[in-house]
């Protein structure tokens, strides 16, 4: 996990407070930019179905 390619949204541009991703072999990362030594591993198929609530607005306010 010390190589990982971390990435954020490009409409995240330069700000602080942001969710960053990484790819494993095995596995997903994520973490916020406000708090990096707080990471959540995913595997493929929970990172799927997060990406699909997502989109379909289950987290919307």
């Amino acid at each position: 996990m010390d190589e990982l390619a971390w990435q954020r949204p490009t409409a995240c541009g330069d700000g602080n407070n942001c969710p960053e991703v990484a790819i494993g072999p095995d596995a997903v990362f994520v973490r916020s930019s406000l708090r990096p030594d707080g990471i959540a591993h995913l595997t493929p198929d929970e990172w799927r179905d997060l990406v699909s609530a997502i989109r379909a607005g289950e987290f919307s306010a």
